[in-house]
C-alpha cells in the first residue's frame, strides 16, 4: 500500500467515527411551549424522588443550572425568593444542576442554601431531553404536564414569571 492509500483509509475511518459520534445528537428535540414535558425521575438532596408526573397536580418551575455558571449564580437569589413566595400557592420549584463535580455542587448548596428542592444530574440527561444546552434555563410546566413557558438564560423579569405561574 502506498502512503496515499493509507492516508485516504485513515481519513475514511475518521469520517465514519465522526458520523457515529454526531448521529445521536441529530435527533435531539428542543421542547417548546405547548409541548408535553418529557418524563424524568430525579432524587433530590432531601431524598425525595421527583418525576414529571408526581409533583402533586401543582405547577412545576423546572430550572436547569450549574454552580460554575455565572448567570445561574446571579439568578439564584431571585429564584430562592420566588420559591419562598410561591411555596403556598400550588407551585413546586425544582433546580436541576448539571454539575459533574459533586463536591463543587455540594459546596454551592451549602453557601447559597436554596429554599427549593435541588438535584444533581451530572450527565445532563434531563436537561438534554428538554433540549437544554445553555444555562440557566427555566421551564414552567402546568398541572397537566405541558410546558407553558420557557425562559432561556437568566430570568430578567420576575414579575413576568410570577404572572405566568399565577395564571395557571
Amino acid at each position: 500500500m502506498t502512503r496515499e492509500q493509507i492516508l485516504l483509509g485513515s481519513i475514511g475511518v475518521l469520517a465514519v467515527g465522526l458520523a457515529v459520534a454526531v448521529y445521536p445528537t441529530l435527533d435531539q428535540r428542543v421542547i417548546n411551549p405547548g409541548d408535553a414535558a418529557p418524563a424524568f425521575s430525579v432524587k433530590t438532596e432531601s431524598g425525595n424522588v421527583i418525576t414529571q408526573n408526581n409533583f402533586g397536580g401543582k405547577v412545576l418551575v423546572l430550572n436547569f443550572w450549574a454552580s460554575w455558571c455565572q448567570p445561574c449564580i446571579e439568578e439564584f437569589g431571585g429564584l430562592n425568593q420566588f420559591a419562598q413566595e410561591a411555596a403556598g400557592q400550588g407551585v413546586v420549584v425544582l433546580g436541576v444542576s448539571v454539575d459533574k463535580n459533586e463536591k463543587g455542587y455540594k459546596r454551592f448548596l451549602s453557601s447559597y442554601r436554596p429554599s427549593f428542592q435541588t438535584a444533581r444530574d451530572g450527565e445532563a440527561e434531563i436537561a438534554s431531553t428538554y433540549g437544554t444546552f445553555l444555562f440557566p434555563e427555566t421551564n414552567i410546566i402546568d398541572k397537566d404536564g405541558k410546558v407553558v413557558k420557557k425562559i432561556i438564560g437568566p430570568i430578567q423579569d420576575w414579575a413576568d414569571l410570577r404572572n405566568a405561574v399565577k395564571s395557571l
